[in-house]
């Protein structure tokens, strides 16, 4: 997982951060984020599996039941 390291941060934007991650019950490292994933992953973005299922559903289904070929395979020969 990645670290961030915020340089330069005014004392007053601090107090307020810790201030309200002591409303949101959590730490201030637990607050920022919060505030970055609510950030740069809003809730109404849409996620690519949900898109292809939802273009399945509407082209009428796809099954997905593969039948695998159970035939054994012969050893590969590097003569």
């Amino acid at each position: 997982m990645a670290s961030v390291t915020i340089r330069n941060l005014p004392e007053e934007t601090h107090r307020a951060l810790r201030v309200r991650a002591a409303m949101h019950g959590r730490s201030a490292e637990a607050e920022i984020r919060a505030i970055l994933e609510n950030a740069v992953r809003p809730e109404g973005r849409v996620k690519l599996g949900s898109l292809l299922a939802e273009i399945g559903r509407e082209a009428g289904g796809v099954d997905l039941e593969i039948e695998r070929d159970r035939t054994p395979s012969e050893p590969v020969s590097f003569e």
